[in-house]
């Protein structure tokens, strides 16, 4: 199929709440073309990858734009205009996660960029839920990764357990499974490895979005986050961190930047996030992840949660009320974000999510979502259709949803 996408950028979806009708997005009046050669609005569940860019972000980056140069040390008026932006950045992101005053920012590409970076610096073992997105699963060094149980009380039960027999430097742990939307309580989380000696990451990816965090209030040490995830697809996301362990690294990138001297013999190394930020940063990137801070931190997070609980409900029930559709879960009884994974029995998930996308104009994820050992604990060796929620998602988006997959079922 090789029909023309059909887009209008310049119209928003609105937010019905008055102090969040900033968070208009630039996808709005987007059309796609569908195998019957007619095309109609493009109903978007795949913000769990990424989501579309607030037009707020967009409108900082290019406002920006005219006076870009490189950060740091240049004397022209450009340069010193970019370097106070990209400063400035670093202090909203720190604002918007609630850091602590002896907390860096560091900017990454991503998430996984900076788990990476972090896992140079943690001086031992790391303990992982087998949950988890490979991001958080993956990198460390000394991994020793604990199976999560039935329900979230006996999954950190088990944490202890394994925290209390053998001392690990870092648990790490998801926010929000990427898989389910389940949220873990990472105060608690923080507790229990404070308790042991140990230090708490958490992958924020897709908490942020959806829910305000506060880094110093739960005694969070290192959390990471995704600007592709948060409205802001410009390549940059950001490790927030303890200072010592980031600063005894060697590192993440050598290279100009990050050098605060070198001779062909030695080399010494700056402190703070110019350490791990070698080479040019992308200060567009940085700018725009702000902007979305920004923006999220200035809405009525509260009237956004409500609405997003009742349209995850409504697709949960519509789901459930579909024969032979089964939703996803890890724990009894958790709390979620507005993702929601499910399999169809006897259609494989990317049939289903290519009938939604050619027949309905219907955006879903089908996969096994970088999280092979949950989907595979799940009984998805082959993966399973996730539908996530976001700003721009409706009502009528989830009902357009349910009836499609009916058809889809009915049609087999």
């Amino acid at each position: 199929m090789t029909a023309v996408l059909e887009s209008t950028v310049c119209d928003v979806v609105e937010l019905p709440n008055r102090a969040n009708a900033h968070l208009g997005l630039v996808d709005a009046g987007l059309r796609v073309p569908l195998a019957d050669n007619t095309s109609c609005a493009y109903a978007n569940f795949d913000y769990a990858a990424s989501a579309p860019a607030l037009r707020c972000v967009v409108d900082a980056v290019c406002a920006a734009l005219p006076t870009y140069a490189s950060v740091h040390r240049g004397a022209g008026l450009p340069s010193r205009l970019t370097t106070q932006r990209y400063e400035q950045a670093r202090e909203t992101v720190a604002r918007f996660l609630g850091c602590a005053d002896d907390q860096q920012v560091v900017f990454t590409r991503n998430t996984t960029d900076a788990v990476n970076l972090l896992a140079g610096c943690v001086p031992g073992d790391v303990v992982v839920l087998d949950i988890e997105h490979h991001a958080t699963l993956l990198p460390w060094h000394q991994r020793r990764v604990v199976v999560a149980r039935d329900n979230l009380d006996a999954t950190f039960a088990a944490l202890d357990e394994e925290l209390r027999a053998r001392p690990a430097a870092l648990l790490a742990i998801t926010g929000a499974s990427n898989v389910t939307g389940e949220i873990v309580d990472i105060a608690r989380a923080a507790r229990l490895a404070h308790r042991h000696g140990a230090r708490i990451f958490v992958d924020a990816a897709q908490l942020a979005p959806h829910r305000a965090i506060d880094v110093d209030r739960d005694d969070i040490d290192y959390l990471a986050i995704s600007g592709h995830k948060l409205y802001a697809p410009f390549g940059a996301g950001a490790l927030i961190g303890r200072s010592d362990w980031l600063d005894a690294a060697d590192p993440y990138l050598a290279g100009g930047g990050a050098s605060a001297a070198v001779t062909t013999d030695e080399t010494t190394w700056h402190c703070g996030p110019a350490r791990h930020e070698g080479g040019t940063p992308n200060v567009p990137g940085a700018l725009a992840l702000a902007a979305a801070c920004e923006a999220l931190e200035s809405a009525d997070r509260e009237a956004l949660e409500r609405t997003e609980r009742r349209l995850t409900e409504r697709l949960v029930r519509g789901l459930h009320a579909i024969n032979g559709v089964h939703p996803l879960r890890i724990w009894d009884g958790a709390s979620a974000v507005g993702i929601v994974s499910f399999t169809v029995d006897g259609i494989a998930p990317g049939e289903v999510a290519e009938a939604l996308s050619d027949r309905f104009g219907i955006g879903v994820r089908a996969g096994k979502f970088c999280a092979h050992p949950l989907l595979d604990r799940l009984g998805c060796s082959d993966g399973a259709v996730r539908a996530s929620i976001g700003l721009g998602t409706d009502v009528a988006d989830i009902d357009r949803l349910i009836g499609a997959l009916r058809r889809v079922i009915a049609s087999r």
